[in-house]
């Protein structure tokens, strides 16, 4: 919804150094600002970005699926797939099992970049270097389609993973339970084995971590997931079909006929990584290495996923890509900073910049290097002073109790990047609500100082985050997804 029509008297104190209390005196003649959390509009009709002010209620999820007005339908439809949105019915995970997972994803990243920094040297710790990331915590979705006649099929998105792969017949050992019919490539007349003397089976291992293997000639695949979970079988080429003017034909992909483990009721993967294998890569030539997406608001809402230029929308504002030749299939920015209330709160950008920060789409909740979650904690705190806090909870240390408020005055938050880039966070990717009563702070520090820092999905909810792979930069652009 737009924040226009809005007139509001609002008095703010802010200090310089965030210390003192966030205090507001309002006069509504709109509604429209409290229900979505818009900046707030002063009366000679300039916007004042310190903070939001947002009512309690609506930040809860609903059990209904909203379109946004306008929405954007050129490209994939992306949905969350606990929503009531997915096609999976929409059955919620606990709060315990999203943030367990999601601990166990950034350990995965952590790990991987780690190991590979330290050139893959003798691991003290358990999970192997060459893990994928796990896959549970993937949870956006798209449709596209499979196959000669095109068969749909619901698949997780991430951009930490390059190999896409679905389930396929025959199940030569184990297939989990899936919501569409599994593919069967016998039936279509596009797919082909990819042979085990190509170069493009002899580059596999680089997206999967395994060396590829050989079956009556045909190339054979295997990928372990950190959390457990495992796929294997042919390695092949099909008509992928994106939208009905997006079809890729000879796509590379794994067509799992062994697969086991915390899929949901995905069909399988679409991995947006960086590597070779990976979608991005394949279609280079039609689409520029360029895609975007736009994550909902919540999970009872709409986003999308687009492919090629066209992705690339007015108002969009890019900061460079950085390479990592020790993570070559990750998407690493150059952080600078962070502001809370429109003030800079004073983090050296060299904090940043050792060991680097990644955009990861399947990452939950942001993770700072602990010397900037420490000031970012602090400044938040002193402009909510005037609210209970409430216990911490999993690994949020700084919640607050709303019970009986009708509305709230939150502080505004922007991460900040190379090229003069402030990325708004909103009011979404400000807090993780637990209960009414446990409004929590949506970010969290690293346990140590050398591991890398990650931008989770909550704080790109609502933004058009495009990915310029070819150009080597990565654009921002606020209202993404109407």
């Amino acid at each position: 919804m737009a924040c226009s029509g809005l007139t509001l008297t609002a008095h703010v104190e802010f200090g310089r150094a965030v210390s003192r209390a966030l205090t507001t005196v309002f006069r509504i003649q709109s509604s429209a600002a409290w229900m979505f959390g818009c900046p707030l509009t002063t009366v000679d009709g300039k916007e004042n970005r310190s903070f939001y002010s947002i009512k309690v209620g609506s930040l809860a999820p609903s059990t209904t699926c909203y379109s946004p007005k306008g929405f954007n339908n050129f490209g994939l439809r992306v949905v969350h797939r606990h929503g009531p949105c997915s096609p999976f019915g929409g059955g919620r995970a606990s709060h315990h099992q999203i943030l367990g997972q999601d601990q166990a994803r950034v350990n995965l990243i952590h790990s991987r970049i780690s190991k590979s920094t330290q050139k893959l040297q003798r691991q003290s710790a358990s999970l192997p270097a060459n893990l994928g990331i796990p896959f549970s915590t993937s949870n956006y979705i798209v449709t596209v389609g499979f196959g000669t006649p095109k068969k749909d099929m619901t698949v997780a998105f991430d951009t930490g993973s390059d190999l896409t792969w679905i389930q396929c017949k025959p199940c030569a050992f184990k297939c989990y339970n899936q919501t569409e019919p599994i593919f069967d490539s016998s039936q279509s007349t596009s797919f082909v084995k990819i042979s085990c003397n190509s170069a493009e089976c002899t580059r596999l291992s680089s997206a999967t971590g395994n060396p590829s293997s050989c079956d009556s000639a045909a190339c054979k695949y295997s990928i372990e997931y950190g959390d457990g979970s495992t796929s294997a079988g042919i390695f092949g080429q099909e008509t992928l079909t994106l939208t009905s003017t997006d079809v890729i034909r000879n796509f590379r992909f794994g067509c799992g006929q062994n697969n086991d483990g915390l899929f949901g009721e995905t069909a399988g993967l679409l991995g947006l990584g960086r590597d070779s294998v990976s979608i991005v890569s394949q279609t280079a030539r039609k689409y520029s290495q360029v895609f975007s997406y736009c994550l909902p608001s919540s999970s009872s809402s709409e986003g999308y996923l687009n492919f090629g230029t066209k992705a690339i929308r007015p108002r969009v504002n890019f900061t460079s890509l950085v390479s990592n030749p020790n993570a070559p299939s990750f998407y690493f920015l150059e952080m600078i900073g962070i502001s809370v209330g429109g003030i800079d709160i004073g983090i050296p950008p060299s904090t940043f910049s050792s060991p680097g920060t990644i955009i990861d789409s399947g990452t939950v909740i942001t993770r700072l290097q602990p010397d900037a979650y420490s000031a970012l904690k602090s400044a938040f705190q002193k402009g909510m002073s005037n609210y209970t806090m409430a216990s911490a909870y999993e690994l949020f240390d700084t919640c607050y109790n709303f019970s009986g408020v009708d509305t709230v005055s939150v502080p505004t938050i922007k991460l900040r990047f190379k090229g003069g880039v402030d990325v708004d966070v909103g009011i979404y990717g400000t807090f993780y609500v637990v209960s009414q009563s446990q409004f929590c702070l949506a970010f969290a520090g690293n346990k140590n100082l050398g591991s890398i820092g990650i931008i989770g999905n909550r704080q790109q909810r609502t933004v058009n985050v495009v990915y310029d792979v070819a150009h080597g930069r990565i654009g921002f652009g606020a209202g993404g997804c109407s």
